[in-house]
């Protein structure tokens, strides 16, 4: 049995193991981005809340939100509870920092997501097409650096795509035909809906898609089945999320009304104008998802849903799952151009609407899978493989700034569009002045403590708080083009001493006070 499931899942496998070599390798060349050191305090403060101290008199709960908690509570610590156990052991066994670890937690994670996916693909495909097009997936510039610098919206896709991919599995159960295993199937799928809802708050959203899919089915006999899988989401999401002890249903609704509306007036560069978060054009999110995707992405979709819908009416391919999914990314879509809500980073916040749209790209790879001999099909799906491998090793490690060439590359965005938004070039901006001007003192533009992570030998001063008279001559200064603010600084025409970034598009740029 064990030869028979190797050979069938050969090509997942191969380049399952790819990934991980490669991740491996280069885990440690990411910077961080500004989010995490205060995400990760978080995962190291969330524990007391499972402590006997906790329920003490007069214990002050919001410290187990860490150091940000207002902030921190609205996000359920779900991901963070499970894999700092695993980030512990990857810091004695591997001997690197803090970041580090994490980096390669949450790129274990991204391919655990890169498994589920295969898994929800072989409902249509065969094994060869479901590989090649989670490797379409996995393969996307933005998502390899994503995967391993955010620890937010890339967990959050992952149990999103478990939670849908072990809930049709559930509902399939439900057949008359499957006599066994109701219960085992009911509490896995509940199990990883609840931690999808203790990550984020519009985790729920995986079970509207069960629940679809369950109508769509007409298996309202089995409503009991369906209503265990509901309560037992509900109470792993209340144990993995402890801002919703005190007052669970209030506390939920507050927070799903707050990320709804997300108030945040963060400036972002777009079309070549600075805007506010919350005043973004409805462009923002359709052009994102256009110009940050490797250039075959959109073609390989619509040829898909042409490929389907003939499947889908010559009834070959039950078409029930393959709707529902693509309502969860059509009703997502249709909110962020009808509520306009505040977007800024690309569209990290929507990741988890991005694999049942791929999915389609699936039905694009069987087709020419059945149409085509083996050797010319594996020769044009590497063809396609070839943008997004090219520019994950041209870019690194800042392959979440891939722009396409729709846009003229990297080099085409820089000053158009947002590139490396997180800072992540702050590691090897200051790491390059460490070693080339040892001792030297260098003020931090902006993000003073995701600098402060890789002081070195330096001296850093905090250039927000400073006057011009703080500044002596020879001192050094980091900058940052995010949303152009380097330019935007009354020190833009000072001296260059060094550059951080790729093609003629620049992250992080050093510069000397003369």
């Amino acid at each position: 049995m064990s030869r028979t499931f190797f050979k069938s899942h050969s090509p997942l496998i191969f380049i399952l193991l790819l990934n991980l070599a490669i991740g491996l390798l280069t885990f440690r060349n990411y910077g961080m981005s500004w989010d995490e050191p205060l995400f990760y305090n978080y995962a190291d403060s969330i524990r007391m809340a499972y402590t006997p101290q906790a329920l003490t008199p007069g214990f002050d709960f919001y410290q187990v939100f860490g150091r940000s908690p207002e902030d921190h509570k609205i996000y359920g610590p779900a991901y963070l509870l499970l894999a700092r156990p695993l980030q512990q052991l990857v810091m004695k066994l591997a001997n690197v920092d803090v970041p580090s670890a994490w980096h390669l937690v949450n790129f274990f994670a991204f391919q655990l997501g890169f498994v589920a996916f295969y898994l929800l693909l072989l409902r249509w495909f065969d094994p060869w097409p479901a590989t090649a097009t989670a490797a379409f997936f996995a393969w996307q510039p933005l998502f390899w650096g994503h995967a391993f610098i955010n620890p937010k919206d890339i967990p959050f896709m992952v149990f999103f795509l478990l939670a849908l991919v072990s809930g049709l599995w559930f509902i399939d159960g439900l057949e008359p035909t499957v006599k066994r295993n109701h219960w085992a199937r009911m509490l896995l799928a509940g199990l990883l809906l609840g931690l999808a809802s203790a990550t984020r708050v519009i985790g729920p959203l995986a079970g509207v898609v069960i629940f679809a899919y369950f109508a769509l089915r007409k298996k309202w006999r089995q409503w009991p089945f369906f209503l265990g899988y509901g309560l037992v989401s509900i109470l792993v999401m209340f144990v993995f999320w402890p801002y919703l002890w005190s007052n669970p249903i209030q506390n939920f609704l507050g927070v799903f009304k707050h990320m709804s509306n997300n108030p945040t007036e963060l400036a972002v560069l777009f079309d070549g104008q600075v805007y506010h978060a919350n005043l973004m054009p409805r462009s923002y999110i359709p052009k994102m998802l256009i110009l940050t995707l490797t250039e075959p992405t959109w073609t390989l979709v619509g040829m898909g849903l042409f490929a389907g819908m003939v499947k889908f009416r010559s009834r070959s391919t039950d078409w029930r799952a393959p709707l529902a999914l693509l309502g969860l990314s059509g009703l997502m879509l249709a909110y962020i151009l009808i509520k306009n809500p505040a977007v800024y980073d690309g569209f990290r916040h929507f990741f988890f609407i991005i694999p049942p749209i791929f999915l389609f790209i699936g039905f694009s790879f069987q087709w020419l899978y059945h149409k085509l001999r083996p050797g010319l099909w594996i020769i044009i799906i590497f063809v396609l493989l070839t943008p997004g491998i090219w520019q994950i090793a041209h870019l690194h490690p800042y392959e979440y700034a891939y722009y396409n060439t729709i846009k003229g590359g990297v080099s085409g965005a820089f000053r158009n569009y947002e590139s490396d938004f997180w800072l992540t070039c702050y590691k090897e901006a200051i790491e390059w002045t460490d070693k080339n001007a040892p001792g030297s003192v260098l003020h931090i533009q902006r993000e003073f403590d995701l600098a402060s992570s890789f002081s070195g030998s330096l001296t850093l001063r905090n250039l927000g708080k400073e006057t011009e008279s703080d500044i002596r001559s020879g001192d050094l200064m980091l900058f940052n083009t995010r949303s152009n603010l380097d330019i935007r600084s009354i020190y833009r025409k000072l001296p260059v001493e060094h550059v951080i970034g790729r093609d003629s598009a620049e992250y992080c740029i050093i510069k000397r006070k003369d």
